[in-house]
């Protein structure tokens, strides 16, 4: 049996036990997060703040980031220890390595971010090709939303004028009219997209074909999905497609350390996740499901330690 299929022997089989003992106490552990108006920005926070709880003598910073591209430079460059990251921009990373201290490795899957594409609601826009030539946020810069973005619209042959913005302030400058759309890969409802609604009318638009042919292109990190007619009311459901969220941690991060911070996500997951439906999925059961990304010594530790 492989090493994946006994860890979810044991994953499936009950409840998380306690580890014994303190935990550990480094100085400081510094999380990446995401930018202004992003899940990523306040799953982050919340999570920092249950580490702060676990590891009372550790300053526990949560760092404000573009997010996913930034994130796994940061963590490459040795300068925040744990980072979240949709799984597409780390896909086939020579930075991977679970041995080499010098690499990431993952604490586990968390949730999914859904690519949502939002326009003015009278806007003559209903795929993507019809934003050839707009003014159009591709989020923020060495951000997941940029990186997926990018590949779609390149792979699409659809060409725009890309700006690069965190998705609170695209979503301003939508109701301003300096934009045309604004893209946003991240969790669902999104902040940003949330506090539109009520004060300028948008619409999603829906991506069924752009779905499909993303999937066949780069095959593993893209699921054709539909976005629940209940998360932005009004605006009804919406074909897209998601992506996979991670926790990544510096390989060379101690492993009793990284077994506190997968105890914290996993245990303490609905605190984590509180006000964020889509977030609400991180469950034990699917957290060892990352893809080409080994898992942490740590977390792997963590995770055998699931009572049978």
């Amino acid at each position: 049996m492989s090493r994946r299929s006994l860890l979810l022997a044991a994953v499936t089989a009950g409840v998380p036990a306690c580890t014994g003992g303190g935990p550990p106490a480094p100085g400081e552990l510094v999380l990446a997060t995401g930018p202004d108006g992003a899940v990523f920005r306040e799953v982050g926070g919340a999570l920092a703040r249950a580490l702060a709880d676990e590891l009372p003598d550790t300053r526990v910073v949560a760092r404000p980031t573009g997010a996913s591209v930034e994130n796994v430079r940061l963590l490459g460059g040795g300068e925040v220890h744990l980072g979240l990251s949709s799984l597409d921009p780390i896909m086939g990373g020579a930075l991977l390595s679970a041995e080499d201290p010098n690499g990431i490795s993952a604490v586990g899957r968390l949730y999914d971010s859904f690519l949502q594409i939002v326009v003015p609601a009278d806007a003559p826009v209903y795929r993507v090709a019809d934003l050839v030539g707009k003014r159009v946020s591709f989020g923020p810069r060495e951000s997941g939303t940029e990186f997926t973005a990018t590949r779609l619209f390149q792979l699409l042959g659809v060409g725009v004028e890309a700006v690069r913005m965190a998705h609170a302030e695209a979503a301003r400058q939508l109701a301003a009219g300096t934009i045309d759309a604004l893209l946003a890969l991240t969790g669902i409802p999104t902040p940003a997209i949330t506090g539109l609604l009520g004060s300028f009318p948008v619409r999603l638009l829906d991506l069924p074909g752009e779905a499909t042919e993303l999937a066949r292109a780069y095959p593993g990190p893209y699921v054709p999905v539909t976005i629940p007619a209940t998360t932005y009311g009004a605006l009804g459901p919406c074909q897209t497609f998601a992506v996979p969220n991670l926790l990544l941690a510096r390989t060379a991060l101690d492993p009793a350390v990284v077994e506190v911070v997968t105890r914290t996500v996993y245990t303490q997951a609905e605190r984590i996740a509180a006000g964020h439906p889509e977030a609400s999925r991180i469950n034990v059961r699917t957290g060892i499901a990352t893809g080409q990304v080994p898992l942490h010594k740590g977390a792997e530790r963590w995770f055998r330690s699931v009572k049978r």
